[in-house]
């Protein structure tokens, strides 16, 4: 909701002054360079993100690449060659935004350089409760499983794009089939539980209400070996998907993953996770 706001007043002003409008935005993630954060995990992919800001109404969206170049290069360079270089007449930022060497750029030095080129507007702190609403807030409660909270501050429910990949197949066998999904790198995966979703795909012309499992499946398996499993069951739907594209909409955690004394006792949960996940999504 903060970026939303931010870009919402570049948006607001650009069409006042009928001019282009834009985002700025980096990758990959400065930490990847400057910290050398191999881990990284993006809550939308480059692909989400152009269309998410695409869907605010803006009209250009330029990615810079962030390596050690851009990292080095003092606040008046950016300042230079990413705006005034561009012909930017207004620009907008958040109250923390920093740039240029070790962030040494603030938006009181973007006010000082800009002079007669643009005129800079600041967005200020958007709170929640008294909270920053910040990426590293909405990943914790993704990572607690509290998708409901992620989405109010999203603005829109947390998606997680993949490949639907052959898993063991044992859903098949026990009544409930499901689709593996193999998330794409760098994704964030929520946290393990069973949730009730919607999935996107072209394999089926648009959306379908499921249920999805993510983690190691204990019933089965006495250790937690590897990265958890994405395991999505769509509600009456029966078909080969393997290798087609899904998005996943996380709409409601339902419960935490556990053991259950018998195959039987999993199956007469699971139906009744379905039950419950099918009117939650008949909801949306």
């Amino acid at each position: 909701m903060g970026h939303q706001k931010v870009i919402e007043t570049a948006v607001a002003e650009a069409k006042r002054r009928n001019i282009r409008s834009a985002v700025l935005t980096f990758d990959p993630h400065p930490s990847v360079v400057l910290q050398g954060n191999r881990h990284v995990q993006y809550l939308t992919s480059p692909s989400e993100k152009a269309a998410l800001i695409e869907a605010c109404g803006v009209d250009e969206l330029f990615i810079v690449t962030f390596d050690q170049s851009l990292a080095q290069l003092r606040p008046e360079a950016f300042i230079q060659h990413y705006l005034i270089d561009l012909q930017a007449v207004f620009v907008t930022a958040g109250f923390d935004f920093t740039f240029g060497h070790k962030g040494l750029g603030t938006v009181d030095t973007l006010k000082s350089y800009a002079g007669n080129n643009f005129d800079v507007e600041v967005v200020q702190e958007q709170l929640d409760t008294k909270e920053k609403i910040s990426s590293t807030r909405i990943r914790g409660l993704i990572q607690s499983g509290n998708v409901e909270e992620a989405k109010r501050l999203l603005g829109r429910p947390y998606t997680l794009s993949g490949t639907v990949a052959r898993g063991e197949g044992r859903g098949k066998t026990i009544g409930v089939p499901t689709a593996n999904i193999e998330p794409m790198p760098e994704s964030f995966v929520p946290g393990k539980g069973v949730y009730a979703v919607k999935v996107h795909s072209a394999a089926f012309n648009g959306v379908r209400g499921g249920m999805c499992n993510v983690g190691y499946k204990p019933t089965f398996h006495n250790e937690e070996e590897g990265v958890p499993t994405v395991e999505v069951h769509l509600f009456d739907f029966e078909q080969d998907i393997y290798g087609e594209h899904v998005s996943i909409e996380w709409l409601t955690f339902l419960r935490p993953e556990r053991k259950f004394p018998s195959v039987d006792a999993l199956i007469q949960q699971l139906h009744h996770d379905r039950l419950t996940a099918q009117e939650i999504v008949a909801k949306y």
